[in-house]
């Protein structure tokens, strides 16, 4: 049985939501989202509390049912509050920047790397941190995977891009001989 499935969403009461057969949409403000469910689960709304039933016992439609019960959570929690990540650039001559809707990267390549920001992502640079902010949680995490897989962390000195939380293993390099 999914321990998350069975929880309840509760929607604030800013979210204007509706559901229509499968879909349920989620409005605040000027921004929709919408979630289709397939018909995977049976959805309910009661007043401003979402619930989720499965279609059957079988582990699929239990897979469904948590799955979708936590997208629609994501979804709430990015229309109130919103999702960020931060990145850290460490390296010498490591920059980055943002001019209009590009991440202009200067990694120790020979050329620069420009990212196209995606639209609903913000992006901002302070010092060496880039900051990553959006109401959808898969674009933000999305984003930041991409921009730092263009020059992974190295054990050794620690130069590239990684998380700000991120915690690098560092290994020893080279010994001098006997």
């Amino acid at each position: 049985m999914s321990r998350i499935g069975k929880k309840p969403v509760e929607v604030p009461a800013d979210i204007k939501i509706s559901v229509d057969g499968p879909i349920v949409t989620f409005e605040k403000g000027k921004n929709k989202r919408e979630l289709d469910t397939k018909g995977n689960v049976g959805i309910s709304l009661d007043g401003q509390i979402l619930t989720f039933t499965t279609k059957s016992e079988a582990r699929e439609d239990r897979a469904f049912w948590g799955t979708y019960r936590a997208l629609a959570a994501n979804i709430i929690t990015g229309l109130t509050d919103g999702f960020s990540k931060q990145l850290e650039i460490n390296g010498v001559g490591y920059r980055a920047a943002v001019q209009g809707k590009l991440l202009n990267l200067q990694l120790g390549f020979s050329h620069d790397i420009n990212y196209d920001i995606v639209d609903g992502l913000e992006m901002s640079v302070e010092k060496n941190v880039i900051t990553i902010k959006g109401i959808d949680k898969q674009k933000v995490g999305q984003a930041a995977a991409e921009i730092r897989a263009f020059r992974p962390p190295e054990p050794y000195k620690g130069k590239g891009v990684k998380y700000v939380d991120e915690h690098i293993v560092r290994k020893a390099g080279k010994t001098a001989g006997k």
